[in-house]
């Protein structure tokens, strides 16, 4: 992904917390993905409206102690963007 993509969540996606599982999940109709909490906390701000660029400044300040986190938000996005779970203008 590039530091200027958009991503969004795949509108036939839906992106919650689920209590019973205490965690992040993705829905579609044949079933559910439940996520690392990694995973929820960055799809979680993937709103579309925020680029990929931003989303690594927001999450390097709410989370300053974790090492590498720019390299792990973008493998991430890669790997969920080939997953088709998000899609980028």
């Amino acid at each position: 992904m590039k530091l200027g993509e958009i991503p969004r969540l795949h509108p036939h996606l839906r992106f919650q917390w689920e209590p019973a599982q205490e965690a992040y999940v993705l829905l579609y109709p044949e079933g559910m993905v439940k996520l690392n909490g990694s995973a929820g906390e960055i799809l979680a701000v993937c709103n579309g409206e925020r680029s990929v660029a931003e989303i690594i400044g927001l999450l390097t300040e709410k989370f300053p102690e974790a090492p590498d986190i720019e390299t792990d938000i973008i493998d991430f996005l890669v790997t969920a963007h080939t997953n088709q779970w998000l899609v980028s203008d």
